[in-house]
């Protein structure tokens, strides 16, 4: 009887754990930070190309800007960076937008280059799950891609 209720406890002990873990949630994103050289040239940079609606910064330093992406969190971007560094393309952050072709015009009206995965200027990579996307850089040289909602 005495192994029964101990194997009783165990058993509901075990069960309880599970239930407790199950009923966490799953981590979400909160921020993506960006260290950049120029604070005034970055906050117009994602503002101006991506339309991000600033939000209120806690800091209150001169040295943050913050934009809300939505339910996706936001972005931070963070003055102190000492000049501009070389990042590789696979390092990127990556937004859709409704329409590739009209994000396009923007950067053009911008005179900011972009190019498809491969590095052709101006080129648009054609994914095979038929998402169409391009790459560009900040100016700090971090690369973004864009990509249309498909």
């Amino acid at each position: 009887m005495r192994k029964i209720i101990i194997t009783s406890l165990f058993l509901f002990s075990i069960l309880c754990i599970q239930k407790s873990m199950a009923q966490q949630a799953p981590a979400v994103l909160n921020h993506i930070a960006v260290y950049v050289t120029d604070l005034s040239r970055s906050t117009a940079f994602y503002g101006g190309v991506f339309g991000f609606k600033e939000i209120p910064e806690p800091f209150k330093d001169g040295k943050h800007t913050w934009f809300s992406l939505g339910n996706a969190g936001a972005l931070h971007l963070i003055q102190g960076a000492k000049g501009t560094q070389k990042f590789d393309k696979n390092e990127h952050l990556c937004f859709s937008v409704p329409s590739i072709e009209t994000f396009i015009k923007n950067l053009t009206s911008k005179n900011i280059p972009f190019e498809d995965w491969a590095g052709k200027a101006g080129g648009i990579t054609a994914r095979v799950d038929g998402v169409k996307q391009i790459y560009f850089q900040d100016p700090d040289g971090h690369w973004l891609e864009t990509n249309d909602m498909k």
